[in-house]
Protein backbone atom coordinates (compact mmCIF):
# COMPACT_ATOMS: atom_id res chain seq x y z
CA UNK A 1 0.00 0.00 0.00
CA UNK A 2 1.21 3.59 -1.04
CA UNK A 3 2.17 5.31 1.69
CA UNK A 4 0.31 8.30 1.82
CA UNK A 5 2.14 12.18 1.85
CA UNK A 6 0.03 15.01 4.01
CA UNK A 7 1.66 18.49 3.70
CA UNK A 8 -0.44 21.39 5.25
CA UNK A 9 -0.05 24.73 3.03
CA UNK A 10 -1.90 28.46 2.98
CA UNK A 11 -3.96 29.88 0.71
CA UNK A 12 -4.07 33.09 1.29
CA UNK A 13 -6.55 33.19 4.19
CA UNK A 14 -7.64 29.66 4.33
CA UNK A 15 -5.85 26.75 5.37
CA UNK A 16 -5.50 23.71 3.58
CA UNK A 17 -4.04 20.09 3.13
CA UNK A 18 -2.47 18.89 0.10
CA UNK A 19 -2.68 15.29 -0.06
CA UNK A 20 -1.33 11.98 -2.50
CA UNK A 21 -1.92 8.85 -2.03
CA UNK A 22 -0.76 6.78 -5.06
CA UNK A 23 -1.48 7.92 -8.27
CA UNK A 24 -4.13 10.60 -6.80
CA UNK A 25 -3.86 14.39 -5.81
CA UNK A 26 -6.51 15.90 -3.62
CA UNK A 27 -6.13 19.59 -2.36
CA UNK A 28 -8.90 20.56 0.79
CA UNK A 29 -9.52 23.58 2.82
CA UNK A 30 -10.53 23.22 6.29
CA UNK A 31 -13.42 25.98 5.74
CA UNK A 32 -16.23 24.19 4.49
CA UNK A 33 -14.69 21.05 4.33
CA UNK A 34 -14.40 22.07 0.92
CA UNK A 35 -12.51 19.36 -1.83
CA UNK A 36 -10.27 22.40 -3.79
CA UNK A 37 -9.04 19.96 -6.32
CA UNK A 38 -8.45 16.43 -7.18
CA UNK A 39 -6.82 14.85 -9.96
CA UNK A 40 -4.59 11.76 -10.93
CA UNK A 41 -0.89 11.83 -11.96
CA UNK A 42 -0.67 12.71 -15.65
CA UNK A 43 -4.11 13.44 -16.35
CA UNK A 44 -6.17 16.41 -15.96
CA UNK A 45 -7.29 17.22 -13.07
CA UNK A 46 -11.53 16.00 -12.56
CA UNK A 47 -12.21 18.32 -9.61
CA UNK A 48 -11.56 21.90 -11.09
CA UNK A 49 -9.76 24.76 -9.35
CA UNK A 50 -10.39 28.15 -10.13
CA UNK A 51 -7.76 30.44 -11.59
CA UNK A 52 -9.50 33.45 -10.00
CA UNK A 53 -11.14 31.63 -6.94
CA UNK A 54 -10.85 33.91 -3.34
CA UNK A 55 -9.30 32.03 -0.08
CA UNK A 56 -10.92 34.94 2.13
CA UNK A 57 -12.11 34.10 5.27
CA UNK A 58 -16.12 33.67 5.33
CA UNK A 59 -16.09 34.05 1.69
CA UNK A 60 -17.39 30.93 0.49
CA UNK A 61 -15.44 29.81 -2.72
CA UNK A 62 -16.32 29.03 -6.53
CA UNK A 63 -14.67 26.23 -6.99
CA UNK A 64 -13.71 22.28 -6.30
CA UNK A 65 -17.05 21.04 -4.34
CA UNK A 66 -18.58 23.55 -1.81
CA UNK A 67 -20.63 21.57 0.56
CA UNK A 68 -24.31 23.37 0.23
CA UNK A 69 -26.29 22.53 3.55
CA UNK A 70 -29.13 23.06 5.30
CA UNK A 71 -30.56 24.31 1.95
CA UNK A 72 -29.59 24.29 -1.53
CA UNK A 73 -29.58 27.41 -3.64
CA UNK A 74 -32.02 30.54 -3.26
CA UNK A 75 -33.66 29.74 0.18
CA UNK A 76 -37.09 31.11 -1.15
CA UNK A 77 -37.10 28.46 -3.89
CA UNK A 78 -37.13 25.57 -1.45
CA UNK A 79 -40.11 23.44 0.28
CA UNK A 80 -41.87 25.43 2.61
CA UNK A 81 -40.89 22.56 5.04
CA UNK A 82 -37.64 23.71 4.89
CA UNK A 83 -38.00 27.42 4.87
CA UNK A 84 -39.81 26.56 7.98
CA UNK A 85 -36.71 25.09 9.90
CA UNK A 86 -34.97 28.89 9.77
CA UNK A 87 -35.97 31.57 12.60
CA UNK A 88 -34.91 34.75 11.13
CA UNK A 89 -35.74 37.80 9.14
CA UNK A 90 -32.48 38.34 7.93
CA UNK A 91 -31.61 37.89 4.64
CA UNK A 92 -30.48 34.10 3.89
CA UNK A 93 -27.34 33.53 2.47
CA UNK A 94 -27.58 30.81 -1.03
CA UNK A 95 -26.81 27.29 -0.05
CA UNK A 96 -26.85 27.22 3.52
CA UNK A 97 -24.80 28.19 6.40
CA UNK A 98 -21.93 26.16 6.51
CA UNK A 99 -19.63 26.21 2.88
CA UNK A 100 -17.74 29.29 5.01
CA UNK A 101 -17.39 27.92 8.50
CA UNK A 102 -14.08 26.19 9.75
CA UNK A 103 -14.95 22.34 10.40
CA UNK A 104 -12.40 20.67 12.40
CA UNK A 105 -10.52 17.91 10.60
CA UNK A 106 -11.48 14.47 12.35
CA UNK A 107 -8.76 12.78 10.78
CA UNK A 108 -6.31 11.31 8.14
CA UNK A 109 -5.69 7.72 8.34
CA UNK A 110 -5.38 4.58 5.92
CA UNK A 111 -7.72 1.85 5.61
CA UNK A 112 -6.90 -0.84 3.40
CA UNK A 113 -5.98 0.29 0.34
CA UNK A 114 -7.67 3.83 0.90
CA UNK A 115 -6.93 6.66 2.80
CA UNK A 116 -9.58 8.33 4.70
CA UNK A 117 -10.23 12.12 5.31
CA UNK A 118 -12.54 13.53 7.97
CA UNK A 119 -13.89 16.40 9.15
CA UNK A 120 -16.48 17.33 11.43
CA UNK A 121 -18.81 20.29 12.31
CA UNK A 122 -20.62 19.51 15.25
CA UNK A 123 -24.00 21.45 16.35
CA UNK A 124 -22.44 24.55 17.94
CA UNK A 125 -24.42 25.86 20.99
CA UNK A 126 -27.45 27.69 19.95
CA UNK A 127 -27.18 26.10 16.71
CA UNK A 128 -26.29 27.64 13.58
CA UNK A 129 -27.12 31.24 12.81
CA UNK A 130 -31.10 31.32 11.93
CA UNK A 131 -30.98 27.48 12.45
CA UNK A 132 -31.25 26.17 15.67
CA UNK A 133 -31.87 22.55 15.06
CA UNK A 134 -29.38 20.20 16.85
CA UNK A 135 -27.74 18.10 13.54
CA UNK A 136 -24.04 17.01 13.72
CA UNK A 137 -22.45 17.29 10.10
CA UNK A 138 -19.80 14.41 9.07
CA UNK A 139 -17.77 14.86 5.69
CA UNK A 140 -16.12 11.74 4.83
CA UNK A 141 -13.41 11.87 2.10
CA UNK A 142 -12.06 8.24 0.45
CA UNK A 143 -8.92 8.37 -2.03
CA UNK A 144 -8.55 4.86 -3.70
CA UNK A 145 -8.88 4.10 -7.70
CA UNK A 146 -11.63 7.17 -7.19
CA UNK A 147 -12.84 9.70 -5.17
CA UNK A 148 -15.57 8.88 -2.53
CA UNK A 149 -17.11 12.03 -0.96
CA UNK A 150 -19.77 11.04 1.82
CA UNK A 151 -22.20 13.70 4.07
CA UNK A 152 -23.62 12.55 7.09
CA UNK A 153 -26.39 14.48 8.74
CA UNK A 154 -27.28 12.95 12.23
CA UNK A 155 -30.57 14.67 13.71
CA UNK A 156 -29.10 14.34 17.87
CA UNK A 157 -31.65 16.45 18.80
CA UNK A 158 -35.31 15.96 19.78
CA UNK A 159 -37.47 17.31 17.08
CA UNK A 160 -37.93 16.33 13.34
CA UNK A 161 -35.68 18.27 10.82
CA UNK A 162 -35.84 18.81 7.12
CA UNK A 163 -33.61 19.93 4.79
CA UNK A 164 -31.48 20.12 1.75
CA UNK A 165 -28.49 19.48 0.45
CA UNK A 166 -25.94 19.13 -2.58
CA UNK A 167 -22.08 18.50 -3.06
CA UNK A 168 -21.84 21.34 -5.33
CA UNK A 169 -19.28 19.47 -7.50
CA UNK A 170 -17.24 21.57 -10.33
CA UNK A 171 -15.85 19.24 -12.61
CA UNK A 172 -12.96 20.25 -14.99
CA UNK A 173 -13.77 19.44 -18.69
CA UNK A 174 -11.67 20.66 -21.86
CA UNK A 175 -14.43 22.66 -23.36
CA UNK A 176 -17.82 22.35 -22.33
CA UNK A 177 -18.94 23.27 -25.53
CA UNK A 178 -16.98 19.92 -26.49
CA UNK A 179 -19.09 17.73 -23.85
CA UNK A 180 -22.02 15.81 -22.88
CA UNK A 181 -24.13 14.51 -19.68
CA UNK A 182 -25.07 11.09 -20.32
CA UNK A 183 -27.95 9.34 -18.04
CA UNK A 184 -30.38 12.11 -18.33
CA UNK A 185 -32.38 10.76 -21.19
CA UNK A 186 -35.92 10.89 -21.09
CA UNK A 187 -35.81 12.94 -17.37
CA UNK A 188 -37.47 15.55 -16.19
CA UNK A 189 -35.82 18.67 -15.15
CA UNK A 190 -36.80 22.46 -13.59
CA UNK A 191 -35.29 25.07 -16.18
CA UNK A 192 -34.21 27.46 -13.66
CA UNK A 193 -32.83 29.36 -16.46
CA UNK A 194 -36.70 29.34 -18.14
CA UNK A 195 -39.02 30.40 -15.34
CA UNK A 196 -38.87 27.30 -13.93
CA UNK A 197 -40.27 25.07 -16.32
CA UNK A 198 -40.68 21.80 -16.23
CA UNK A 199 -39.20 20.27 -19.71
CA UNK A 200 -38.25 16.03 -20.40
CA UNK A 201 -35.06 15.79 -21.45
CA UNK A 202 -34.36 14.24 -24.48
CA UNK A 203 -30.96 12.74 -25.08
CA UNK A 204 -27.87 13.61 -23.95
CA UNK A 205 -27.46 16.69 -22.02
CA UNK A 206 -25.34 19.60 -24.76
CA UNK A 207 -24.33 22.80 -23.89
CA UNK A 208 -24.99 26.11 -26.16
CA UNK A 209 -26.08 28.44 -23.31
CA UNK A 210 -26.31 29.29 -19.51
CA UNK A 211 -27.28 26.07 -17.90
CA UNK A 212 -29.11 25.48 -14.34
CA UNK A 213 -31.18 22.65 -14.70
CA UNK A 214 -32.37 20.58 -11.58
CA UNK A 215 -33.10 16.89 -12.83
CA UNK A 216 -35.81 15.01 -10.74
CA UNK A 217 -35.71 11.06 -9.61
CA UNK A 218 -31.76 10.72 -11.62
CA UNK A 219 -30.14 7.67 -11.33
CA UNK A 220 -27.68 6.84 -9.69
CA UNK A 221 -25.14 7.20 -12.27
CA UNK A 222 -24.19 10.33 -14.46
CA UNK A 223 -21.63 10.55 -17.22
CA UNK A 224 -19.70 13.23 -18.61
CA UNK A 225 -18.48 12.77 -21.98
CA UNK A 226 -15.44 14.36 -23.04
CA UNK A 227 -13.84 13.49 -26.68
CA UNK A 228 -10.98 16.72 -26.50
CA UNK A 229 -9.77 14.67 -23.24
CA UNK A 230 -10.74 11.36 -24.57
CA UNK A 231 -12.24 10.28 -21.32
CA UNK A 232 -15.83 9.59 -19.51
CA UNK A 233 -16.53 10.69 -15.95
CA UNK A 234 -18.23 8.84 -14.37
CA UNK A 235 -20.54 9.68 -10.98
CA UNK A 236 -22.33 7.37 -8.96
CA UNK A 237 -24.35 8.56 -6.05
CA UNK A 238 -26.15 7.08 -2.70
CA UNK A 239 -28.55 9.01 -0.81
CA UNK A 240 -29.67 10.77 -3.71
CA UNK A 241 -32.81 10.97 -6.34
CA UNK A 242 -31.99 14.42 -7.90
CA UNK A 243 -28.73 15.95 -9.47
CA UNK A 244 -28.57 19.59 -10.61
CA UNK A 245 -26.56 20.52 -13.91
CA UNK A 246 -24.72 24.08 -13.97
CA UNK A 247 -22.98 26.34 -16.46
CA UNK A 248 -22.90 29.83 -16.11
CA UNK A 249 -21.72 30.56 -19.81
CA UNK A 250 -20.58 34.41 -21.29
CA UNK A 251 -22.87 36.90 -19.31
CA UNK A 252 -23.42 35.30 -16.16
CA UNK A 253 -19.56 34.40 -15.77
CA UNK A 254 -18.69 38.05 -16.46
CA UNK A 255 -20.88 38.99 -13.77
CA UNK A 256 -18.68 37.11 -11.22
CA UNK A 257 -15.72 38.95 -9.83
CA UNK A 258 -14.02 35.55 -8.42
CA UNK A 259 -14.01 33.72 -12.28
CA UNK A 260 -12.17 34.42 -15.65
CA UNK A 261 -14.75 36.10 -18.06
CA UNK A 262 -13.37 32.44 -20.12
CA UNK A 263 -13.55 30.41 -17.40
CA UNK A 264 -17.12 29.12 -17.99
CA UNK A 265 -15.38 27.09 -20.50
CA UNK A 266 -13.20 25.02 -18.65
CA UNK A 267 -15.81 23.95 -15.85
CA UNK A 268 -19.44 21.87 -15.52
CA UNK A 269 -21.13 21.51 -12.46
CA UNK A 270 -22.89 17.99 -11.86
CA UNK A 271 -24.34 18.54 -8.05
CA UNK A 272 -24.82 15.44 -6.56
CA UNK A 273 -28.52 16.74 -4.55
CA UNK A 274 -31.11 16.19 -2.09
CA UNK A 275 -33.58 18.97 -3.28
CA UNK A 276 -37.30 19.72 -4.24
CA UNK A 277 -39.52 17.09 -2.96
CA UNK A 278 -36.25 15.26 -2.66
CA UNK A 279 -36.14 16.63 0.45
CA UNK A 280 -34.39 14.71 3.58
CA UNK A 281 -36.76 14.32 7.07
CA UNK A 282 -34.74 13.45 9.81
CA UNK A 283 -36.67 12.08 12.45
CA UNK A 284 -34.61 12.36 16.42
CA UNK A 285 -31.68 10.32 16.31
CA UNK A 286 -32.22 9.36 12.49
CA UNK A 287 -29.16 9.65 9.94
CA UNK A 288 -28.70 10.19 6.29
CA UNK A 289 -25.57 9.82 4.32
CA UNK A 290 -25.10 12.00 0.08
CA UNK A 291 -22.55 10.25 -1.13
CA UNK A 292 -20.71 10.41 -4.84
CA UNK A 293 -18.18 8.27 -6.21
CA UNK A 294 -16.07 10.03 -8.90
CA UNK A 295 -13.61 8.26 -10.96
CA UNK A 296 -12.88 8.90 -15.16
CA UNK A 297 -12.25 5.93 -17.85
CA UNK A 298 -10.50 6.49 -21.68
CA UNK A 299 -12.90 6.85 -24.04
Amino acid sequence: MPTPNVEAVKLDDLNCWRIRHGQAELLVAQQGAHILSYQLAGQPPLIWLNDEAVFETGKSIRAGVPVCWPWFGNFARNPQSVQAMRVSNEPAPAHGLVRALDWELGGIEAEGDSLKVEFLLPYPDGGLPGWPHKVDLKLTIRLNAQLHISLSSHNVGDEEVTLSQALHSYFAVSDVRNVSVEGVDGLSYIDTADDWKTVTQTGDLRFTGETDRIYLNAPAQLSIVDPDWQRRIVLTSTGSRSAVIWNPWIDRAAAFTDMADDGWQRMLCIETANVMDDVVVLKPGASHTLSVSIGSTPL
